[in-house]
């Protein structure tokens, strides 16, 4: 019974020693925004680009982060409507046009393709097409309804697009 005493004891006092905090770790995921960036572009779609556009990022991305692109389609009673890439349009001739895009690390590239002559579009479709780019983390897209930019602005925080 003296050995169990003295050891219940000595487990008492071994365990409730404490020696000098270390120091403080880095700050953990709190559930919260860990990275993201954005930013707002006008291109005009032609023969001399190739009806494609190449846009460097300008900041860190990282190999696991994910590219969101949103084109203004339309505007309705004052408020921007944004939708994501890739839109599908056909046309009365049964032609298509598709807004699309691709990403690296390194860039994103936005693009026509579809079974219409873009050649032969109008200015609307070609000229001075606005969109908004967002970066955000893999681990952070799960929980996010991603079709709508409203949500993905309120959920990372993103409070204005800088223009490129």
């Amino acid at each position: 019974m003296k050995k169990i005493v003295l050891l219940v004891v000595s487990a008492f006092i071994l365990f409730s020693c404490e020696g000098p905090q270390g120091p403080q770790g880095p700050p953990g995921y709190d559930g919260g925004l860990i990275v993201s960036s954005a930013f707002e572009i006008v291109i005009d779609f032609n023969a001399s680009n190739n009806y494609e556009f190449v846009e460097p990022y300008g900041f860190d991305v990282y190999p696991s982060d994910v590219t969101l692109v949103y084109i203004l389609w339309d505007t309705a009673n004052g408020q921007d409507i944004w939708r994501p890439l890739p839109q599908f349009i056909e046309f009365n001739d049964n032609s298509s046009l598709i807004y699309n895009f691709d990403f690296t690390q390194n860039d994103v590239r936005f693009f026509l393709e579809g079974s219409t002559d873009f050649s032969t579009l109008d200015p609307l479709w070609t000229q001075n097409q606005v969109f908004r780019v967002v970066v955000v983390p893999a681990d952070n897209v799960d929980n996010v309804d991603v079709n709508s930019l409203d949500a993905v602005t309120e959920a990372y925080q993103i409070d204005h697009f800088n223009l490129k």
